[in-house]
């Protein structure tokens, strides 16, 4: 992701929660309240307060500019972490013994109509649900998956399509993509 000209005026200061950050990536998003859409934070506008990323739920206030894809983060003013979630332990478990994605895509069958049950952004997961006559099985998703896919949140009885695949806790669903036939 390229980092926005921001020599486009300063709005107001706003305070907003991390939505998410990926420190891969370089940048998140705030959620602010009175604004709206989301305010993209660039892990560049960190650098001043030393930090290349910041964990979501973290409450930051900014100097937002206008630009042409939207909000964007010119200066962090203050960064508060005591609201932000614990960062979830690294796994204890080998890479080897982890799912292997290019494995459960190799045997996952074809796209076919699910529904989202629930899913938790913050927890990075969630279920969709294969429909009663296909025998209404839970399909665990990830939210590496849902990034992938492109899709921003799910939202309860959002119908989507995914390919399946049977893993070792159960059914996972190894692609999304939204539905053609979904009605407004």
């Amino acid at each position: 992701m390229e980092h926005e000209d921001t020599s486009a005026a300063e709005l107001p200061a706003v305070t907003g929660r991390v939505k998410w950050f990926d420190a891969t990536r370089g940048f998140g998003f705030l959620v602010c309240d009175g604004i709206e859409g989301d305010v993209l934070l660039h892990f560049s506008v960190l650098r001043e307060h030393g930090r290349r990323s910041v964990p979501e739920g973290a409450l930051i206030e900014v100097v937002p500019v206008k630009q042409e894809r939207g909000l964007q983060a010119k200066r962090v003013i203050s960064i508060d972490l005591s609201a932000a979630l614990p960062q979830p332990p690294r796994s204890s478990i080998s890479p080897a013994e982890r799912s292997d994605r290019k494995a459960l895509a190799d045997a996952a069958g074809e796209f076919e109509p699910v529904e989202v049950k629930w899913f938790n952004r913050v927890r990075g997961y969630g279920f969709v649900k294969r429909p009663d006559e296909s025998g209404g099985e839970d399909v665990f998703v990830h939210m590496e998956t849902v990034r992938h896919a492109h899709l921003g949140d799910l939202q309860p009885g959002q119908p989507l399509e995914a390919r399946i695949a049977p893993s070792g806790k159960g059914l996972t669903a190894v692609e999304l993509r939204l539905t053609n036939d979904f009605e407004a």
